[in-house]
């Protein structure tokens, strides 16, 4: 029986890990991944202190003041000329214009301008615009549909252009830079960042890609980029953090430059990208810093260069050993929760769940290093989910147990419902909200006086009868006789929403019932034999109570239980009594009439209590 449980499992288990491992090897993961590269985002936050933005680098931006004061897009192209021709004899040691300039301009001349600074100035980068296929034939491909170069007119040098294509990914966030992109020869064209961090950098650091291995190093450090040349980058600022200089990139505006309210020599030996800063230029995207407020691009490329002379990349594990990290947490699951049952596994499963969590989380804080979160962690929730259901099913063929103990005690009806429900039945006492009836023989004393013991036991025995049946009849339990009483429990142990109707209707059914039998007794003994009840509602500890090795006694014990006998103490021959509690839950079920407080054993206050007539007339419909 033992091992063809853990055969079961290790089934389950291998069933579990070649699921998630398949969901795992189908591309970028499609939607889950959805959900992890946000989890990565929240792991990734900085505090203000680790992303202070490199004082080097600046951005020069094209706003609306620019705007306002040197005409809408697009500017004549010796404006650009103008302002880079300040700042490279200021000693910019680097500049990049944001503008994408594939075609001549409308004026010769502007252009005859760049193209003199493009041949005086090497260190001015321009942008490459990579038009990439709407539908790639391979997930991991990045095929090209054309490409957008300066145009010939300006005269970029191979060596002063790089593509600034910012990708989003599927929620439109952009988290990767990629760092180069194969053009029509297969020659490739590195990022705009790449280019500007290269003059950031020590000629030993410099980020090159290697044609031989088809990779990407950063001296001699290999960068962690993925299959489409991408590597995730980080961000040192909010979007339009210019607002506060303390913590973003210095940014000014194009034409407080132009004009001289800023001197060009502020730039020495500076990064300097120009770029459009305004929401109608139509060059914004989201980031992990804000999902809402969107971020312009010449500030992602501030970014990205940083992120490149910084040198922070996390490595990606690869699929072999996500692979091996999905077997182990399933088969760690499955043996742990296989220990355990009931609310221990759910306290397993989260204990688990915490640690692998934060293993998660520190593996990139102390090593960079991102394993797969998402697919591993189903995988762990998919086993704890298996190992609850088999726990079920198991406790469901254990039920003839419950049978054997309590077939002794509850009508089959009960019993046939205990298996239908599952539920465990333990050693011990368990918090029940129920409906407790005690009845008692009214005049069984003077009856006992007159007859024999013969005669007074087949009396007793039929009326012990007539109470049973009713009982039974209602799914109740018997509890207990009690000399000449009778004990029954309602809505244990198996659980019976309207267990305090039940209870009424049983001892409606018992006063029905003894008439019978008290004229009978009447007739032949001149003795009405005629029945007490009571009935009271609300929690109680019901369980099995006694010795454990040599005989159990199932019951209920509380002031629910006290109440009940104290009603049926009080109850006139014939009488019904239930208590203010059960009242409010049968309703107008029945017929009732007050018969106001009364004092009772054991409570300090009167207590209301109702006698209960009968059953109530059914509402004509209207």
């Amino acid at each position: 029986m033992l091992k063809k449980k853990w055969l079961r499992t290790a089934a389950a288990g291998i069933v579990i890990c070649l699921f998630w491992s398949f969901l795992f090897s189908l591309g970028s993961g499609g939607t889950l991944n959805m959900i992890e590269k946000p989890l990565r985002d929240m792991v990734r936050v900085q505090t203000d202190a680790e992303r202070q933005p490199f004082s080097e680098i600046k951005i020069i931006k094209i706003d609306n003041e620019s705007l306002a004061q040197l005409g809408q897009f697009p500017w004549d192209r010796s404006l650009y000329a103008q302002l880079i021709t300040m700042l490279a004899d200021a000693g910019a040691k680097a500049i990049f214009l944001d503008i994408v300039l594939a075609e001549p301009g409308s004026d010769p001349a502007g252009d005859a301008m760049m193209a003199e600074v493009m041949e005086k100035y090497p260190n001015i980068v321009l942008p490459v615009v990579f038009n990439f296929k709407s539908r790639q034939d391979q997930p991991e491909e990045m095929e090209t549909d054309s490409i957008d170069y300066p145009a010939s007119t300006i005269g970029a040098a191979d060596s002063q252009i790089g593509h600034i294509n910012v990708m989003q990914d599927k929620d439109n966030i952009v988290r990767m830079l990629t760092l180069g992109a194969l053009d029509k020869k297969g020659e490739m064209v590195p990022a705009v960042s790449v280019k500007l961090a290269n003059y950031l950098l020590d000629q030993e650091q410099q980020i090159r890609w290697n044609e031989s291995d088809g990779k990407w190093y950063r001296g001699d450090k290999q960068i962690p980029a993925n299959s489409r040349n991408q590597v995730a980058t980080e961000f040192y600022t909010k979007p339009r953090e210019e607002m506060s200089l303390e913590t973003g990139y210095d940014t000014r505006s194009f034409f407080e430059l132009l004009s001289g309210e800023v001197p060009a020599d502020f730039y020495m030996n500076d990064i300097v990208l120009i770029g459009p800063y305004a929401p109608g230029l139509q060059d914004e995207y989201l980031t992990p810093q804000n999902t809402t407020l969107k971020m312009y691009g010449v500030e992602i490329h501030a970014n990205m260069v940083q992120s490149l002379a910084a040198g922070k990349f996390f490595t990606d594990t690869g699929k072999p050993v996500n692979y091996a990290i999905i077997l182990l947490l399933t088969f760690l699951s499955l043996l742990l929760f296989e220990r355990f049952r009931g609310g221990k596994t759910f306290i397993a499963y989260g204990i688990l769940a915490v640690i692998f969590i934060l293993t998660w989380i520190e593996l990139y804080q102390l090593f960079s290093l991102f394993i797969t979160f998402t697919y591993a962690f189903l995988a762990m929730t998919t086993a704890f989910v298996w190992s609850v259901v088999n726990h079920y099913v198991t406790e469901r063929k254990e039920r003839s147990r419950v049978t054997n103990i309590f077939g002794r005690f509850v009508p089959r009806t009960v019993v046939d419902e205990m298996l239908a429900s599952g539920e465990e039945v333990t050693v011990g006492g368990q918090r029940r909200d129920i409906s407790v009836v005690f009845v008692d023989i009214r005049g069984f004393t003077p009856m006992s006086e007159k007859l024999e013991p013969e005669q007074v036991i087949q009396v007793l025995n039929e009326y012990l009868d007539i109470c049973t049946k009713a009982v039974f009849q209602w799914n109740g339990t018997l509890d207990k006789f009690i000399g000449d009483g009778v004990m029954a429990i309602f809505g244990a142990p198996v659980t019976l929403p309207n267990h305090p109707e039940l209870a009424v209707r049983a001892a409606l059914e018992m006063k029905r019932q003894s008439a019978e039998l008290e004229e009978r007794c009447l007739r032949e003994i001149g003795v009405p034999v005629r029945f007490g009840v009571g009935v009271n509602s609300g929690p109680a500890v019901v369980g099995n109570i006694g010795s454990e090795a040599l005989r159990l006694d199932y019951t209920a014990i509380g002031d629910t239980v006290n109440l009940a006998a104290r009603l049926e103490a009080n109850a006139k021959p014939g009488q019904i009594l239930i208590s203010e509690e059960t009242l409010a839950r049968v309703g107008d079920l029945f017929d009732t009439v007050s018969i106001g407080e009364i004092k009772v054993k054991g409570k300090e206050h009167p207590v209301l209590v109702t006698e209960v007539i009968g059953e109530a007339a059914v509402k004509a419909r209207s």
